[in-house]
């Protein structure tokens, strides 16, 4: 029915530099607008709002009380997001106490003008404090039943508060309340959106669907009754309607989910009412305006005098006044007319860590608040300009914004309409609906108050931050002048470090967007192009001479200032940086890695040359140390001699590049042994530290068998110390190896393989942790030494969790790791593979399926995700090295749970998906763990960030990427001299008085 039309670029790059996009911001208000005049305008509504506050449960006056930047408000809304869902009542007791444990609501004496409200309600949190628990064992029969009864209370109190954010549970009561609101507010429009979290699953997305019919069939009745009058309608959410709505997944998006939103817009069509689509992050941008045109094209076939259709355009992304004009020229070009809903925007954390965590050249939203707004006020502008062919909604809760909204409006006849979110704004639109001439409509969420609540709170926490409008509306110490100033006037520096500058004096390395295809297309033409050319193995008789010549390097190497090693690594840093797209395709064709898999692993090699290059200069340097009178001492570290680094096949390139790395900085020369299956990669990776200015005799590449080449290096007589990431078999044999030899005692370090676990308690959000399970278990096809190989989660979710995992999984691509779509390429051979299906196989005898994934492709060594329950963490004796997952429940004493998971042995990584603070920080302080997550994925640590490595049966320390690393690659010698020997203490003689 619908097919994906070519991918074309609509819109500029998303990550354009600031300055030039305020500068044709600014230039689209030049002439039309007052600021003064608006200010002066929006002053009253202020003053008014000031002198007859909202409501004390609205939240502006929750907002005054008790902000969000102060530990009460913050607590509050915690809570608020959390605890409607915790079906036991251990973890409700434990997560009240936890957040209101952390507040001193005693301090709020009510000075407000709802000061005897705030003062009881400040008293009754303050009271109730002191019947819940110190901790989570804090017993007591009188105790447990007053914890009870406060977390009763606090739920009844967070239902209350739901009322304010929540039109109604369903739509039926929605449509009633929305009646009750325009009985006593005046001709109030709603647009209704029955959304949480977007879809995770098909079961999720079939959910939603049925949900949106049914309101628009439920408000199609209600116009058919009241008249043409009645202009309420509905906002969907593409995310909601199918799990996989990103750019990987174009093909699914057209054949899919088109066929699914193509119901709900012919059957408002048919109604003859109004439905936006609402706006997504950054990255679906272009993908949401190919969809959109593509239900345009099928409107203007079907339906061609209607006009209800619409989306919502969000100013705080830098490419909102094209997206104006696109949306112009959509409605032109299919003789349509749309509703355009401008908003700010609701996700501009998260655009921002995304786009440092990949590493972009700039946001693709603005890093300034009041950049924000001069954005609005030129989209504002814009869409008054076509008005022919678009009908603007203006979506603001901002006094100032509203006023020089309709200044620019003045004098035009276009009709338009103001828009609040329901629970906020309400005492500023109060003030504009003086005059009747002004349209208002009410974005109305509808669901049940567990489902929307942690949605709404995350929204309403940007909302609310100090910046906005309405934090500083609620705060009496802002005077109006300041509150209404005006934003045209940008800034002169990024509100926020740029991507590149994240590390300060370290660059951070570059990345890529796969999401736009002009960054995308030079990764895909490498790996069209990579041809793979077979590296010979070494001989023993070519591993006697590279030692040979590697020993007799060393003293030049070492000699070296530390400066100048230093400035090699970065040159290699840079020249890697930029030949990203050949190393990626070096990637998928050797390793099997997916494009983004690829990507990451170039960029954390980067990263590892230019951390420790900085670190040698910080940490290597010579240190004087005190001494009695007379007497110079000083602390050396230098190179230890030859240093054998035997990487693995799942990061052929990060690894081996980290290894080698420290080393070489820390003035060993290197015998480099990589992973017989990628012999490649590293070749290659040799290649470009010796043209950056590593000498060919101080790093020498042996590639072949871990059995004859490798036992050759660590049992060689010069090899002064050994670094090696594999098993924790080989790990052995090379510390035994090692132990027999005889000469010198030479230092292993070793990272090793983990059962890592993950602990998801009853307050985790549901949807986060099916995110954090699925990347963390099955991305790299599993094959990292930090996935999560044991999912422990609590049984008052297991069921409602495990059924999303299943649903998640199912739609997950496996196959070629060449395509974009693929999210599970291939296992690394065909001995991993016979031993993963293995494994499966046993399980399916023994265990209980959960959930596989189906796999259409007929490439080799595929193995589909899967999930097994097991009865207890015991079971699982050994690390699974792929995308298997085992699941096992829990109950009771957290921790006991770390228990089990320390008595496994091993301790990489662990993840802990939970909303109570304590119990994050006890579970961290007592798991024997490296590496500990919490609320999010558990792979991925980044240089310099998140130091990598484990204990016990995961390895010895110390960690990757960290500050400690490099000593274990250097010698240390102290220098003492004693400078009074020839004639005494010049320095102190010197300093005497007589």
């Amino acid at each position: 029915m619908f097919v994906a039309p070519p991918e074309t670029a609509r819109l500029p790059e998303p990550c354009r530099p600031e300055p030039q996009v305020l500068a044709a911001a600014l230039q689209t208000l030049s002439g039309w607008l007052d600021w003064p005049r608006a200010a002066a305008r929006a002053t009253p509504w202020v003053q008014a709002v000031r002198d007859t506050p909202a409501p004390f449960w609205a939240m502006e006056s929750l907002l005054r009380e008790y902000p969000i930047s102060s530990a009460e408000g913050l607590a509050l809304m915690r809570l608020a997001e959390a605890l409607l869902r915790v079906p036991d009542a251990e973890t409700a007791i434990a997560l009240t106490a936890d957040q209101l444990g952390k507040a001193s609501f005693e301090a709020h004496a009510g000075e407000g003008p709802h000061r005897m409200l705030a003062s009881l309600s400040a008293s009754a949190i303050a009271m109730s404090k002191r019947f819940l628990p110190d901790a989570e064992h804090d017993a007591g029969l009188l105790r447990r039943l007053g914890a009870q009864t406060v977390v009763a209370a606090t739920v009844r109190a967070i239902q209350l508060l739901g009322r304010q954010f929540v039109l109604g549970r369903h739509i039926g009561e929605a449509m009633a309340e929305a009646d009750a609101q325009r009985r006593t507010q005046g001709a109030l429009r709603f647009s209704y959106d029955m959304l949480g979290e977007g879809a995770r699953t098909e079961a999720d997305a079939q959910r939603y669907l049925v949900a949106y019919a049914k309101a628009i069939a439920r408000i199609a009745d209600a116009r058919r009754s009241e008249g043409p009058e009645s202009s309420d309608g509905i906002s969907i959410k593409l995310s909601a309607l199918f799990s996989r709505y990103e750019v990987a997944q174009r093909e699914r998006v057209f054949a899919e989910l088109l066929p699914r939103v193509w119901t709900l817009v012919e059957a408002a069509a048919r109604a003859d009412m109004n439905l936006t689509i609402d706006a997504e992050e950054s990255d679906r941008l272009e993908l949401s305006l190919d969809v959109f045109e593509a239900l345009a094209a099928r409107i203007a076939a079907s339906f061609p005098a209607w006009r209800g259709f619409g989306l919502a355009v969000q100013a705080y992304q830098t490419r909102s006044l094209a997206v104006v004009d696109e949306v112009a020229r959509i409605a032109r070009a299919h003789d349509l007319r749309f509703m355009v809903r401008l908003v700010k925007g609701a996700y501009w954390d998260g655009e921002v860590k995304r786009a440092q965590e990949l590493g972009l050249a700039g946001y693709p939203v603005f890093t300034h608040k009041h950049h924000t707004d001069i954005s609005y006020l030129a989209c504002a502008r814009a869409l008054l300009s076509h008005a022919e062919v678009i009908y603007p909604q203006f979506a603001t809760h901002n006094a100032g914004t509203i006023a020089a909204i309709l200044q620019m409006a003045e004098g035009s006849d276009a009709g338009f309409e103001m828009q609040r979110l329901h629970g906020m704004g309400e005492g500023v639109y109060r003030e504009v609906m003086a005059d009747a001439s002004v349209p208002v409509r009410i974005y109305a969420p509808v669901g049940e108050h567990r489902d929307l609540l942690a949605y709404l709170v995350r929204r309403l926490l940007e909302n609310g931050a100090n910046s906005s409008f309405v934090h500083q509306l609620a705060d009496p110490q802002v005077d109006v002048e300041a509150l209404l100033a005006s934003p045209l006037v940008p800034a002169a520096a990024p509100g926020v470090p740029m991507p590149g500058a994240l590390y300060g004096t370290r660059k951070n390395s570059t990345g890529a967007d796969l999401a736009v295809p002009a960054q995308r297309e030079p990764l895909l033409a490498a790996v069209a192009a990579t041809r793979l050319e077979p590296v010979p193995e070494a001989a023993p008789v070519a591993i006697d001479a590279a030692m040979q010549r590697l020993q007799a390097a060393f003293p030049r190497w070492s000699a070296r200032p530390v400066a100048e090693r230093a400035t090699v690594l970065r040159r290699a840093a840079d020249a890697l940086d930029a030949r990203l797209p050949e190393f990626c395709g070096l990637l998928v064709k050797e390793a099997h890695k997916t494009l983004a898999d690829c990507v990451a692993e170039v960029r954390e090699a980067v990263d590892f040359l230019r951390y420790y290059a900085e670190q040698a200069e910080q940490r290597l340097a010579v240190q004087a140390l005190p001494g009695p009178t007379g007497e110079h001492n000083e602390l050396r570290l230098h190179g230890r001699g030859v240093f054998v680094c035997i990487s693995p096949w799942n990061f052929p390139l990060a690894i081996f590049a980290g290894q080698v790395a420290a080393a070489l900085v820390a003035g060993n020369t290197v015998a480099a042994k990589p992973a017989e299956q990628t012999p490649v990669v590293a070749q290659r990776m040799v290649a470009l530290l010796h043209e950056a200015g590593v000498p060919a005799d101080a790093l020498a590449l042996l590639h072949g068998p871990g059995e004859t080449v490798g036992a050759a290096l660590v049992a060689d007589a010069r090899c002064a110390g050994v670094c090696f990431t594999g098993s924790t078999a080989v790990a052995r044999l090379i510390n035994r190896a090692l132990a027999a030899k005889d000469g010198p005692i030479v230092p292993l370090i070793a990272e090793t393989g983990g059962i890592n676990a993950m602990i998801v308690d009853s307050t985790a959000l549901p949807e986060q942790v099916v995110d954090a399970v699925v990347t963390s278990a099955f991305r790299s096809a599993g094959q990292r030494c930090s996935a999560l190989r044991l999912l422990l989660v609590h049984e008052g979710v297991a069921e409602a969790v495990i059924e999303m995992i299943r649903g998640a999984m199912a739609e997950l691509a496996v196959g070629d790791p060449a395509r974009l779509a693929t999210d599970v390429g291939p296992v690394i051979d065909a001995e991993a593979f016979a031993g993963l299906r293995a494994h499966v196989e046993r399980l399916r005898r023994e265990a209980r399926l959960i959930g596989e994934t189906p796999v259409s492709s007929t490439a080799d060594r595929l193995i589909a995700p899967v999930a097994f329950e097991l009865k207890s963490v015991v079971e699982l004796k050994q690390e699974i090295f792929g995308p298997v997952l085992h699941v096992v429940r829990w109950r009771g004493d957290i921790e006991a749970v770390v228990a089990q998971v320390n008595a496994l042995g091993y301790g990489l990584t662990l993840g802990v998906q939970t909303r109570i603070d304590g119990r994050a920080l006890r579970i961290a302080q007592a798991a024997r763990i490296g590496n500990v997550y919490v609320n999010r994925n558990m792979i991925g640590a980044v240089v310099g960030v998140q130091p990598f490595g484990g204990e016990g049966l995961s390895g010895t320390g110390p960690k990757a990427g960290g500050p400690h690393y490099l000593y274990r690659f250097c010698a240390e010698q102290t220098l003492t001299v004693n400078t009074a020997a020839a004639g005494g203490n010049v320095e102190l003689l010197a300093g005497l008085s007589h």
